[in-house]
């Protein structure tokens, strides 16, 4: 009994180094401020550059038979390899 209680005792003592506030950031913001950018003055002009002649079109992919083949003396050579244990 004693020792659950010294436990008990322990275990709050932790909790309240455990909910102490963290040390705030030096650099941070602090906390409920906020920062706005104004890009209103900011104007940007320009073409669009597009590549000249005929568009390439990707050709199509080739048509390959299957690389599996199903091995037609397999239960012959497994009993066989059963039958020299």
């Amino acid at each position: 009994m004693r020792k659950l209680s010294s436990v008990l005792i322990l275990v709050l003592f932790m909790t309240g180094a455990a909910a102490a506030q963290p040390k705030a950031d030096k650099g941070a913001p602090a906390a409920g401020k906020t920062k706005v950018y104004d890009f209103t003055g900011d104007t940007i002009e320009g073409d669009l550059i597009k590549p000249e002649g005929s568009t390439v079109d990707a050709r199509d992919f080739a048509k390959h038979s299957s690389l599996i083949r199903i091995r037609k003396d397999f239960i012959p050579e497994i009993i066989k390899s059963a039958e020299d244990l």
